[in-house]
């Protein structure tokens, strides 16, 4: 199936959830990131039983601190 995995296009197997894309991808520190599929935010505890379809849209987003 084809995904869009933070705007690139790529093709990957069935069956793939949140959480095994999160390896796939080798996503630094990923207890910090949260993840969108088309635009709908996925819960960290739901990533490994969310399964990705085809033509879905996925976004990591990365929050930093800092600031005065």
């Amino acid at each position: 199936m084809i995904i869009t995995v933070s705007g690139v296009k790529k093709e990957v197997a069935d069956g793939l959830t949140v959480a095994q894309l999160v390896i796939d991808e080798k996503v630094e520190t990923p207890q910090y990131i949260t993840v969108t599929i088309n635009d709908e935010f996925v819960e960290n505890s739901e990533f490994a039983d969310t399964t990705i379809k085809d033509g879905d849209v996925i976004e990591f987003l990365y929050f930093m601190g800092g600031g005065r």
